[in-house]
């Protein structure tokens, strides 16, 4: 079968168009440096990652095998014994911390969930979707989680067994909750660790911390119960995925046998696509540790550039600790627009992902960004 004229000429149209836009998310985390070429024969294959990689299933084109390699890699990374792990690679962030609310809600079945102001939209809608109590909590000026109001929220509800949505990277403001001072702050108002359930979403900075040398604690050694990491941020894909991570004795409690394909299954969608493993099982054997140490540092020294060139000319720029994402106040539309900003309310921000490898589209940014102030100021 061929394409008529036309349609070739569109999907070359877009093709050009692709081409010349595939850098332009300066306000958004996805990285772009990608090559997956070696993978791009199996994209004609319908490679269906249903059922659990860990177990036979009876379709036979899956790609299991390379999904419990990059899931072990990931339970190293975030400090779990891999035998007392499960997870598996999802569609995104929104099913990975989707992933963790449910097993919260399993659990403790009348349990609250605890998320904060500056937490992604998309849990609002997993509340929803979940039909989960929640509790919307104040978050304190630089995007973390107001720890007193949380407190005096868990207080108010009479909460005996809270599920509590940490931010390892806020969208917007790129700040990390404390997961030490949350669990003091709950140990100091009577609760034992088994009383309540920790979700780590580290979409972004879930592929930042582990390679800096002094990050904040967000692992399973420090006691979350489950993690979320996109892999179309830090790491790059051309399709958007993520990867979720839990203790195996909670996954246990959700699985579901399918008879007619002689596999039990754990996850939120049931078939999966089979290429995205792959890919971070390509990206992850094809890095070293050091690889992402200097590729994370990189962009680290990116993100401080673009604070020290505002502020020195007057804007008011700042970024969190082990942070890529640079906040200041909102231009005018016209330059928000005309750089893909993503803005919420009165602030606006960058984000310094690998790809910038030099520092032009930071610079031609920053320009109209001290120019537009100055017009604003006049």
């Amino acid at each position: 079968m061929t394409l008529s004229i036309p349609d070739q000429n569109k999907l070359d149209a877009f093709w050009s168009y692709c081409v010349k836009n595939q850098f332009f998310n300066i306000g958004y985390p996805e990285s772009a440096d990608f090559d997956y070429t070696l993978l791009e024969r199996f994209m004609r294959f319908s490679i269906n990652n249903c059922g659990d990689w860990s177990e036979y299933c009876n379709y036979l084109l899956n790609s299991f095998e390379f999904e419990k390699e990059v899931m072990q890699y990931f339970s190293e990374l975030f400090k779990i014994p891999f035998e007392q792990s499960w997870g598996y690679v999802t569609n995104g962030g929104t099913e990975s911390n989707m992933f963790g609310c449910y097993l919260g809600r399993e659990i403790f079945p009348d349990g609250t969930l605890y998320y904060s102001k500056d937490t992604h939209y998309s849990v609002a809608k997993i509340v929803k979707l979940l039909r989960i109590k929640s509790q919307v909590v104040e978050s304190l000026p630089n995007g973390e989680v107001d720890y007193n109001d949380l407190m005096a929220k868990i207080a108010k509800d009479n909460e005996k067994h809270p599920i509590i949505f940490a931010n390892i990277g806020t969208t917007v403001r790129g700040a990390i909750d404390d997961i030490h001072i949350i669990q003091q702050r709950l140990k100091d108002a009577g609760f034992k660790r088994e009383d309540y359930y920790l979700h780590a979403d580290a979409a972004l900075s879930g592929m930042i911390l582990p390679f800096v040398d002094d990050p904040q604690g967000f692992t399973f050694a420090d006691g979350i119960d489950s993690i979320g990491v996109s892999g179309h941020k830090m790491i790059g894909s051309p399709i958007p995925c993520g990867i979720v991570l839990a203790k195996k004795k909670n996954v246990d409690r959700i699985s579901v046998e399918i008879d007619y394909i002689s596999a039990h299954d754990k996850t939120i969608t049931g078939s999966r696509n089979g290429h995205t493993p792959m890919m971070m099982w390509e990206a992850i054997k094809s890095h070293s540790f050091e690889d992402w140490q200097r590729r994370i540092a990189r962009s680290l020294q990116m993100a401080q550039y673009a604070v020290d060139r505002l502020q020195s000319a007057g804007v008011n720029a700042w970024r969190n600790k082990n942070s890529i994402t640079v906040v200041f106040p909102c231009p005018s539309e016209a330059v928000w627009k005309k750089h893909c900003l993503a803005t919420s309310g009165e602030v606006a921000h960058l984000i310094a992902t690998a790809h910038h490898l030099d520092s032009s589209k930071i610079d031609a940014l920053i320009d109209d960004v001290i120019a537009d102030a100055q017009t604003t100021a006049a």
